[in-house]
């Protein structure tokens, strides 16, 4: 008698606890997937001072270009000379998720570029070394 008790008391409880389970509502959000940035230069290589150089970034989520960034910058300075000032410019957006900036380096030598990208309530800022040369 105490063992079908049992399992009755078993099965109410099982019973309760799957109804309350299957009332819960469904809190599955899909998490969206990150921002990428990739930066891009032209010329890749050979950059000379004084000659203008094109710095992009390439902005994507998933398979979709992003054109809706809430801010590019392009934060560059003097790796060879930690003293050196940062300078801040803003991206323009060209299309197919790429801005850019137009830069002409004074003088050689080893230069960090990094691309601060707000976008989708996200932040990504990749970092890209580049070497402007005499000829």
């Amino acid at each position: 008698m105490k063992k079908i008790f049992a399992v009755l008391l078993l099965s109410l409880f099982n019973l309760l606890f799957s109804a309350c389970a299957s009332n819960q509502p469904d809190n599955k959000e899909e998490i969206p997937q990150i921002i990428d940035v990739k930066i891009h230069t032209e010329p890749e290589t050979g950059i000379e001072p004084g000659k203008p150089v094109t710095i992009e970034a390439w902005v994507t989520q998933g398979s979709e270009y992003v054109d809706d960034a809430d801010e590019v910058e392009f934060e560059i300075w003097n790796k060879t000379r930690p003293d050196d000032k940062h300078e801040l410019i803003k991206g323009k957006l060209q299309g197919k998720g790429v801005y850019s900036i137009q830069k002409t380096f004074d003088a050689p030598g080893s230069y960090y570029v990094v691309s601060h990208v707000t976008a989708r309530g996200m932040h990504n800022m990749p970092r890209k070394e580049l070497t402007v040369t005499q000829k």
